[in-house]
Order: structure tokens, then sequence, then C-alpha cells
């Protein structure tokens, strides 16, 4: 059992030892349970403490039971509590560093509560799309207060143990050694009789009522697509308006009811995807790593600025080279605008921004940069300037030193061929902006070492991003498959739509941006020169013409105040441009396309059926390790709708069959080729069998 008992004096000691967060699995309830008994039968203990070993008193639900029969087996979390609550004996939880989800539950459950300040206090289960499920909202509110309760519960956000020392939720907060003061508290109360229980307490709080309408209100404007957000306001307010009991039966059934939605199932799996994403088949866990105390960046550009602040916002120094003086200046001056931006907001500290500033350095030659332990280069998308660039780095750099592309679509093979050392070369590609997206693509050359792997996965997790391994092929896992998004796009464009009734569709489908939005904030002329570049290569896959003509007319986005869109100084917001569809129309009738009337459904389903056809070609083809994978591309690089899962999973929650047939539908029409499906999704649909 994960959870052990021993004796000190009159106080039996039940402690969780189920690393890494104590998670309350089975065999940890079970030790509970256990621990209970033994307690409860040894006369010579008076009272009892439940704690955690390691870094947590509690995380909550051991996420690696979800969905197995274990998570539902007896002892199940409410079965604990209703032991630990109805003890004879008082049960003291001695909370330190995290009491979170069921963790908070079980420490409520018990008859009192001491903890350390500096201790994570949080009901996060909103953000899986479900609400507490063993009391939480019914327990929490008779301790802290209404109104500090239902904040907690709708935003799953933790609060510090001391900022909720002075509620019922603390009988005493501990400064010196935890255990010492929980135990000596312990024997305090040994003698203390009727044993005060949480459900006992009554909530007073006037006007209820109008404050519970008006949290109603406020929190079904915000909650957008998200059901969660509204029951945990029912959940809460059961508690004020039935009996404690009957306010368990509805926070369960509310409980079950978020199980079985869409969203939650979405925001579950996209929790799992994520602690996946990290786990590469091949490379142990306790793979040696190169150790990163220094960085180089070359470039000062959009792309490079933000990776040198990725560094530096986690403590790493980094220097950035340059070629001419002009264009460093350029860059450091709009990383420390950046870093005053956010300052401006209240997000960071003025001594915070010294700091950071502080580990950013420059140079215009390559030796200074020599001794740098990880260099990335975010120069020209272009093979000839990545060359020049790896053999001048293949010179210069310390032996060790790991040599990172943020290429985004050139072969990291090719440019680790550049080099005597491929072992050390891999690409990282960085998102923009780096110092805000989330999302790291992490390509594996086929000389990449397992310990340069396993280094750069460590490193993505210090910087704050999500790593994702990917193989090398042309554009890798997600702008391999946004060209096949983008030629759809286009096709629609010629064949009756508009590029706002475009973005609208994808957009209402809950895409954070549609593809000409999203064209316009990257520039169009980055994709113009990936697509001269696929005529000379591949001239087979056919594309639009309209986005090339849009880049004749010079209108690479907002950087020209125009692109498929006009903008106005200063202003961002995109106003639909009739110079363009002009452009657009008179296109069709070039072709001799009569233009037609197209649904926000047929946009949709052709934009989104066209990733996950390439999806599934990139997983059949190993490029990704898991189709989890692909997902975690598009929600954490792509603003594709987390309520939804990512591509692969969304399309599993439609029926691949259903895609299929989608599919089939389209190839019908206009460039039919596009709508062959993938050998993967094609069985995987005839077997009735799901990608993840």
């Amino acid at each position: 059992m994960t959870a052990e008992y021993k004796v000190n004096g009159a106080v039996a000691v039940i402690t969780l030892t189920n690393p890494p967060v104590n998670g309350l699995g089975h065999s940890t309830r079970a030790g509970i349970v256990d621990g209970m008994k033994k307690a409860l039968a040894d006369d010579a203990v008076k009272a009892i403490v439940i704690t955690g070993a390691g870094k947590a008193f509690s995380g909550g639900a051991d996420i690696r039971e979800f969905n197995k029969p274990e998570a539902f087996a007896e002892p199940t979390l409410h079965s604990v509590i209703r032991v630990v609550e109805s003890s004879e004996k008082p049960v003291v939880a001695a909370i330190h560093s995290v009491a979170m989800g069921g963790g908070l539950e079980l420490a409520l459950g018990c008859h009192y509560r001491v903890a350390v300040p500096g201790a994570q206090i949080a009901l996060p289960e909103v953000k899986l799309g479900i609400l507490p499920g063993a009391g939480g909202t019914q327990r929490l509110p008779r301790v802290v207060g209404l109104e500090m309760a239902l904040n907690m519960i709708v935003s799953g956000t933790p609060v510090m143990s001391e900022k909720l020392a002075k509620t019922k939720l603390f009988d005493q907060m501990i400064d010196g050694d935890l255990m010492e003061g929980a135990i000596a508290f312990a024997n305090r109360v040994a003698d203390a009789r009727p044993l005060p229980k949480v459900r006992d307490i009554k909530i007073d709080y006037p006007n209820y009522e109008g404050f519970l309408q008006f949290s109603r209100n406020t929190v079904k404007a915000m909650a957008g697509p998200y059901p969660a957000p509204l029951k945990c306001v029912e959940a809460v307010a059961a508690a004020v308006t039935q009996k404690f009991d009957e306010g368990i039966k509805t926070e369960r059934e509310l409980f079950l009811e978020l199980v079985q939605t869409p969203e939650s199932k979405s925001l579950r799996h996209a929790f799992f995807a994520e602690r996946a994403a990290s786990k590469i088949p091949d490379v142990p866990a306790d793979t040696p790593m190169r150790e990163i105390k220094s960085a180089a960046v070359i470039g000062a550009g959009t792309m490079g600025g933000g990776i040198a602040m990725n560094f530096a916002n986690a403590g790493i120094p980094v220097k950035i080279l340059e070629m001419k003086q002009e264009a460093l200046d350029r860059g450091l001056a709009t990383i420390r605008k950046n870093y005053e931006n956010t300052m401006k907001k209240g997000k960071l500290t003025q001594e915070k921004f010294d700091q950071r500033l502080g580990l950013i350095t420059s140079t215009l030659n390559y030796e200074d940069i020599g001794q740098a332990d990880i260099v990335v280069e975010a120069v020209f998308e272009e093979m000839g300037v990545k060359e020049t660039v790896f053999k001048r780095l293949d010179e210069v750099m310390k032996p060790g030193a790991i040599l990172a592309s943020n290429t985004s679509t050139l072969n990291v093979d090719k440019i680790a061929s550049f080099t005597k050392r491929p072992q050390d070369v891999i690409g990282l590609h960085f998102f923009s902006p780096a110092n805000v997206m989330r999302l790291l693509e992490i390509v594996r050359g086929e000389k990449t070492g397992k310990d340069v792997l396993a280094t750069s996965m460590a490193l993505s997790k210090k910087i704050k991003k999500v790593g994702v391994v990917s193989g090398v092929c042309d554009g890798f896992i997600g702008n391999r498959m946004i060209e096949q998004y983008s030629r759809q796009a286009g096709f629609l464009l010629e064949e009756g739509c508009t590029p706002e009734q475009v973005d609208k569709a994808v957009e209402k489908f809950g895409f954070a941006m549609g593809p000409f939005r999203m064209g316009d904030l990257a520039g169009n002329d980055i994709g113009w020169a990936i697509r001269k570049r696929r005529y000379v290569e591949k001239p087979d896959i056919t594309y639009s013409k309209t986005a090339d003509l849009l880049c004749e007319m010079g209108r690479y986005g907002q950087k020209t105040s125009a692109g498929w869109y006009d903008y106005k100084p200063g202003d961002r917001k995109p106003y639909p441009s009739q110079l363009v569809n002009d452009m657009i129309i008179k296109h069709s009738a070039d072709l001799g396309i009569e233009r037609r009337k197209i649904s926000d459904e047929e946009i949709v389903e052709r934009l989104v059926f066209a990733l996950v056809n390439e999806g599934a070609k990139i997983l059949e083809e190993g490029i990704a390790l898991r189709a989890s994978d692909i997902d975690m591309v598009y929600l954490t690089g792509y603003g594709f709708p987390v309520f939804r899962g990512g591509p692969m999973f969304y399309a599993d929650t439609v029926g691949l069959p259903n895609v299929v047939m989608a599919m089939e539908k389209y190839a019908r029409g206009r460039h039919g080729e596009a709508w062959k499906p993938a050998p993967l999704l094609a069985r995987l649909a005839a077997e009735g069998k799901t990608f993840n």
C-alpha cells in the first residue's frame, strides 16, 4: 500500500507515499482506511494525523488510474472520507506544499486541519471540465465562506495557505516543523468532544439568493462553450439551499453529468496528452542529460528576440548574435519594450524586469558565443543561409554544445550534414510570438543523440513550453498539416467564399483565428516563399493562385497594413477589403468557376478534415509518436479549440466513418484528388476504431 502507518506516543500518523504528488489511487485509499482501522483498534492511540510524504500533502486523484476500474474500486474517496469523518478519535490533516482536488476534499473530511505557510490550496477540477466530486463544493463554502469558495471552485486557481489562515479551513498555522506541530496539536485535541465536522457548519450569508443569481449571470457570460463553471455555481448553491446529504447528492449528479460532456472529455484528453508528449519510447527517463547553463541565439528579429526571452525568463543567460549593429539594437529595443508592456500590466516586477534584461547580452562575433551550452539559430528560412550559419557554428562552438535550428519546414538532417557533429544537431521549432506561444516542436534528426533529445525535452519544460517530438519531413507536424488546411481555404475562395466568411466560420467553431487572419498576422510572404519552393519540388500539388495574386499586390499582411484585410494605422482590427474581394471574384471568373453559396458546415469540415487526413499520414509514417501529440501541436501552437480536444480527437468524436464519408463527398467536387483518405484513416474507419 502507498500509505505508511506509524505511532508516535499517543498519536498515529498515516503518511501518503504515492509520488510525485501522493495521488489518491486505490492503493493509497486502501492504505488510509487500513491505517484508520489500526488506529481505532489501538487503545493507546488517542488521535490520528494524516499527512503526505515528499512534495505534497496530496494533489488529488491519481491520474494513472483515470478511465480504469481501479478509479471506482472500493474504498472510493467518498468511502475514505466517510471513515475519517466518522472516526471516534480526532483526525488532523497536516498540510504542506500542495492540497488540491481530492487531497483538499480529504482534508475537509478531517476534524481538524493544520498547515504551513506556502501550501497551494485548490479545487481545480473545473479545468478538466468537471467539478469536485467528493464533497468539495459542499464543505469548502462552510469553512472559507460562500464567496471565497465559489471563486476558488469556478476558477480552479490555487490560493496560498496563509491567505486562508483566518478562515475555518485551518485550525492552526505552523511556522516550524510541520509534523512536530501537528503531533503537538493532535495531543492537545485528543480528548476534545464532540469532534467538529465541517458538514455541521451552517453557512451564514445574508441575501445569498441575490449573490448566487449575480454569480450565475457573471459566470454564464464568461464561461463560453464550457458547461462546468455554471454547474459549479449550482453545486455551491446546493450547499446553501439544501441539507448536507442532499447537497452531496446534487454535487454527485452534476459531476456525473459533466463527466459525459464532450467538453470534459476533450479537456481530459488534452490533460493526458500534454503529459504523454514528454515520453519518448526509446529514450528512457534516466537518460543522462547535458547541462544547460548558458545559451546563444543567432538572429535578433522577432523570432530570435522571443527565443532569447524564453531563456532569460527561465534564468538562463543568453547572448544574441547579429551581423549588423542596427539589427541588434532594433532587436534589443523590441525585447525591452515587450518586458515593459508586461510590467505595465502588473505581471512583472521591476526587480524581475532588471534581472531578465541583465541576462540578455549581445555580440557581432561568432567567437563570443563559443562557450554556450546550446545555440538556436533563428535566421532566414532558406537552406543556403542555414548552411552558412551551421558551418560557422561547427567551427566555433565548444564540444558537447547543442546546435539547434528554429527551421519551420527545412530538412534537419540536411542541416546536420553541414557539421561534423550531427549527433549534436536538433530542430527546436518555436512558434511566433516565441515568448508567448506554448508549443515547441522538437525535431529529431536521424543522427540526433538521445541525450540531446532528452535534454531538449527537459529544457522545454524549464522554459515553460509543451515539447512535442516530430520526425523529419517537410513542415514537420504542424506546418505540414496547416498546408492542407490553407489549400482548402484557398479553394473555398475560388468556389464562392470571402476571407471574412471562412474566418468567421472557423472562429465560430472555436479556432482562435481563421486562416486568413492568421496569414495576415504571420506574413503572407512567408507562405508565398514556401509555395514557390513547392512549385519546383512538388509540381503535382495544386494551390489556389489567390494567395500569390495577393502577394503580387504587395499585400503581405499587418506589417504592410494590407493583406487579406485592410488595416488602419495603429489598429490591428481586420477590415474586409473590397479590393481583395474583387480580385477573388475576378480570379474565379478567369478560371471559369461559377461561384456558389457555401455553408459554414462545409467550410469547417473541409478545413478540419484536411488537417485530420494529413495527420493520419504523419502518424502512419512515424513522424508523430502518437495521435495525441498531433492534438497537442494544434492545441498549443495553432489555436485549435481546447474544448474540442485537437483535430485527431475531434475526428474520433465525430466518428472516423463519418469523416471518411464527408471526404468521399468532397472528392466529387473540384480538386477531388486532395480528398483521398490516408490509408490509416481508411483502415481505422473500416474497423470502427479511433486514433486515440
